[in-house]
């Protein structure tokens, strides 16, 4: 079975271009649902992230991702010690969720697939784009949240133009039939080459 990797930045609509392949039969994982998931079920994992960051890390048994968002989106060492807890975790949990799916391939959608160098581990990625503009807008609206902290977001990530080299297939998002359409093509494309 092949793993297609899919990448973008924040509010490019990865989640958007997901539920397409998802709409097409094809399984889906997304990194950061399972992520926090883990991140309050995982005891190994929930002990080294309030080891790590103290005890506000959780509240009533729930992740304080606000307290934890404060702390490691001003600090890049601080979302680098997150990282190198969570991705891991988040690895092996994927290879699980793999070995129970029954399809030609599968998609893992990741905001930090190139940043954590996962891409390596794909056998195609699809990279997931939009203009700036619309991306903040589209977070602004979606957390509500301020232009700021979704900028301070954008700057942990690696710039669409370093992603777009590494990748075998780019979706501009600006046009939702538009990208259910690339969706579509791509999928034909993948069952055809795979």
């Amino acid at each position: 079975m092949k793993i297609v990797g899919l990448t973008g930045g924040i509010g490019s609509g990865k989640t958007t271009v997901a539920i397409f392949f998802k709409a097409l039969g094809v399984p889906i994982y997304i990194a950061d649902v399972e992520a926090k998931k883990l991140m309050v079920k995982n005891t190994k994992l929930k002990n080294k992230i309030t080891a790590l960051f103290g005890l506000d890390s959780y509240q009533n048994g729930e992740l304080n991702r606000k307290y934890i968002a404060n702390l490691v989106f001003k600090d890049p060492e601080k979302l680098k010690d997150l990282n190198n807890l969570v991705h891991p975790a988040v690895a092996e949990d994927f290879k699980q969720w793999v070995s129970a799916q029954n399809a030609v391939y599968v998609v893992k959608e990741s905001a930090l697939l190139f940043e954590t160098g996962d891409y390596k581990n794909c056998d195609v990625v699809i990279l997931v784009k939009a203009p700036l503009d619309e991306r903040v807008k589209r977070v602004i609206k979606r957390d509500n949240t301020s232009r700021e902290l979704v900028m301070e977001r954008i700057y942990q990530q690696w710039p669409d133009e370093k992603k777009e080299s590494l990748s075998d297939y780019i979706i501009e998002n600006s046009d939702i039939l538009l990208t259910k359409n690339l969706v579509s093509n791509i999928n034909v494309k993948l069952l055809n080459i795979i």
